[in-house]
């Protein structure tokens, strides 16, 4: 279905319908904004533990050869 298919149906719903469509498709909009800015945040809070020392990076392949070993 078409986004100009869903808008026709959408414009057929009585208002009442139409006003909690739009409330549900607005909240998730408002979702995504938010979980972008989680993982924005995140990514900055580790950078930071990196660059100040407070962390040690890893690399992949000591990641995935501990994971093996466990698997094992």
């Amino acid at each position: 279905m078409s986004v100009q298919e869903i808008e026709a149906e959408a414009l057929r719903l009585p208002s009442h319908e139409r006003a909690r469509l739009a409330e549900v498709l607005i909240a998730s909009l408002d979702a995504e904004d938010e979980i972008t800015q989680a993982w924005a945040d995140e990514a900055e809070r580790r950078y930071e533990e990196l660059r100040t020392g407070a962390v040690e990076a890893v690399s992949a392949e000591e990641v995935f050869a501990r994971i093996r070993s466990r698997l094992r």
